[in-house]
């Protein structure tokens, strides 16, 4: 300890900056992997039948994805699904490696999220899915904030963080 730590009789003093730049990072990394969780947890259960009948409704009427019942049946339309989401989230996983196809992965992912938000308006009687697809605003979020950062960091090299 300091000999002013000791004259006051507390210990020596925390840097803001330091804690913050801990915070972001602590941040960052949740914000990324618990995106990562939710396309790899809701990229399975596309493979579950009661998934598949669940999003029947939304992909539908969805002008973006209804083309996707002509060349299948409602469970393979969901693994096709599924498979995109398991992609993304494996691309946005490799931000260590690969920031610029975590970027795309991230990118791809903002995508998706904006489509699975127009359900809001392109499905019928959507009140009673319209909490659950309301998340995916913050997820747009974290995507959007993925990619950023993923871009800014394929001109450097890896670091402890990423």
């Amino acid at each position: 300890m300091s000999s002013s730590a000791y004259s006051t009789g507390r210990a020596a003093s925390v840097d803001p900056s330091s804690v913050a730049a801990l915070l972001r990072r602590i941040g960052a990394f949740i914000l990324r992997y618990s995106l990562v969780f939710f396309l790899l947890f809701f990229g399975a259960l596309k493979w579950t039948p009661a998934e598949a009948q669940g999003i029947r409704p939304m992909v539908g009427n969805s002008p973006l994805l209804s083309w996707l019942y002509s060349i299948s049946d409602v469970q393979t339309g969901s693994e096709i699904i599924g498979v995109v989401e398991l992609i993304i989230a494996g691309l946005i996983v490799a931000r260590r490696w690969a920031p610029r196809a975590s970027a795309v992965g991230s990118l791809a992912a903002s995508g998706m999220f904006l489509v699975t938000l127009s359900f809001l308006v392109t499905t019928p009687h959507v009140a009673e899915s319209a909490p659950f697809l309301l998340k995916d605003i913050t997820l747009l979020g974290a995507a959007l904030w993925s990619a950023g950062e993923a871009l800014a960091a394929s001109d450097r090299p890896p670091s402890l963080t990423s």
